[in-house]
């Protein structure tokens, strides 16, 4: 079967600066909390590889942006790295070198015919600002954030015409502070729900003063939303579904898509005491700034059901205690990183935003297939074969234009990622990209077969899928 891609849908890749650049170049005092958690527990990182060295980026950009170009590919969303683009964090002096790396990535981009796609925080929080403020627990590194992201839409928003204020701005607080699996470590509910507000408070601020700027670009956010499916129609498992989608998924939709928390989590907050006390004058702010479009990264699905047993009293409050993670039979699984493989998950984002909101532009800005031990698939020529990740991207992108079909407002599809980059903990252990990159002293890299069916997609604008009909 073949399917026909509209000629305006995007079809792009994106990574981060943490997660490609290496330290080359960063001074004293500029590490990020990513930096820093590497620092303190280097032993959960895969094989102790981290952001130190990551694809060294910084160095080889050049390089990657003629392979972008190689490929044909039009859109590539990045970050700014906040933690390296100044030296005083409270003064706001900027890195003049760093900056200048960010200036030379955004013009070679667009001399390749690559559409830049800036990302303001991707977990770079400066630590300076962790150590002193407790991060986003504090007004005053909001007020940062915004007077950051005033300097960079001056210096680069004649170039860049599309903006994210955070990817996945719940997840930080949620592995540190909700579900304390990573550094430091800190089992803190109430600052959990505060960092969200901050961030959705954030973002409507630098909305605000995006448009009081008057560029011709648009701005939004990155968020990571599960689509959650109860274990059967039970009402009490469909409730449990829904309190997971109310915690997790609109808790950052609502305020940024309709301007206003949903009546039901103001309450749950107030009732287990993680409230995160806005002023009226805060409330407003979100009310009237809302996102211009939104980037929606999506991997995997959530399976909950109700919970069977007696929530422990001496227990922290945990959103958990509305549901319970219910494991599907026979799922198909993608055994390398321990996701399940459900590209339905796709249509039923598009249908979700369709159905519960307001039209807004959105786009996948994250999705993609991480393979252990890539190497095994190597021809004769040092080809990467990975027909896996093709198949992988086209039942996924399928499902994507199928919404689209039916009414959605998706404007295209961005693997993750360009290049194998590091990830937290997993490091280079799963490889993402439709570049490989060697773990040798240059990371020297290479095209894989998907980098060349990819180019095919871009230009032929034609998605071929297997049909598989038969009854065994």
């Amino acid at each position: 079967m073949k399917v026909r891609i509209p000629e305006n849908f995007i079809i792009g890749a994106a990574s981060s600066a943490w997660q490609t650049e290496g330290w080359k170049g960063k001074k004293e005092g500029q590490d990020s909390f990513i930096d820093s958690w590497y620092k303190n527990e280097k032993f959960v990182w895969h094989e102790g590889y981290g952001p130190a060295v990551a694809t060294k980026f910084y160095e080889h950009y050049d390089q990657d942006i003629q392979l972008m170009k190689e490929i044909h590919l039009t859109h590539y969303r990045t970050s700014i790295n906040w933690s390296r683009f100044f030296t005083d964090y409270e003064k706001l002096v900027v890195d003049e070198e760093y900056a200048k790396h960010i200036d030379d990535v955004i013009n070679q981009q667009i001399q390749a015919g690559v559409e830049p796609m800036i990302c303001l925080e991707h977990y770079e929080v400066p630590k300076y600002l962790m150590d002193k403020y407790d991060g986003w627990s504090s007004k005053k590194v909001l007020e940062l954030y915004v007077q950051y992201a005033k300097i960079a839409f001056e210096r680069y928003g004649d170039r860049v015409k599309h903006w994210f204020t955070f990817n996945e701005p719940i997840v930080v607080q949620t592995r540190c502070y909700l579900d304390a699996l990573r550094w430091p470590h800190e089992q803190n509910t109430k600052k959990w729900m505060l960092w969200n507000y901050h961030k959705a408070l954030a973002t409507a601020r630098a909305v605000e003063l995006y448009h009081q700027l008057d560029f011709d670009g648009r701005i939004g956010c990155i968020l990571n939303p599960e689509m959650v499916y109860s274990r059967s129609s039970s009402k009490e498992d469909i409730k449990a579904a829904k309190m997971y989608d109310l915690f997790f998924n609109k808790v950052f939709f609502d305020p940024m898509i309709n301007g206003v928390y949903s009546e039901e989590l103001i309450t749950l907050c107030k009732e287990h005491d993680i409230y995160f006390d806005p002023t009226e004058e805060e409330l407003l702010t979100i009310k009237e700034n809302t996102v211009d479009f939104l980037g929606i990264n999506q991997y995997y699905p959530k399976r909950v059901r109700a919970p069977r047993y007696q929530w422990n009293e001496n227990t922290p409050f945990h959103p958990e205690q509305y549901y319970e993670t219910f494991d599907l039979p026979g799922k198909q699984m993608n055994n390398s990183r321990g996701w399940e493989i459900y590209p339905e998950i796709m249509y039923d984002i598009s249908m979700y935003l369709k159905n519960n909101y307001l039209p807004i532009p959105w786009l996948i800005t994250e999705n993609g297939m991480g393979r252990e031990q890539e190497e095994r698939y190597k021809d004769e020529k040092g080809i990467v074969q990975d027909d896996y990740r093709i198949e992988y991207i086209s039942k996924h992108l399928y499902q994507l234009l199928r919404g689209i079909e039916d009414g959605s407002t998706c404007e295209g599809y961005m693997l993750w990622a360009f290049t194998d980059c590091v990830s937290p903990m997993n490091a280079f252990k799963n490889r993402y990209g439709l570049v490989r990159i060697e773990l040798d002293e240059e990371r020297t890299r290479s095209l894989k077969k998907s980098a060349y069916w990819y180019r095919s997609l871009i230009d032929e604008r034609i998605l071929t899928i297997e049909e598989s009909d038969e009854f065994k």
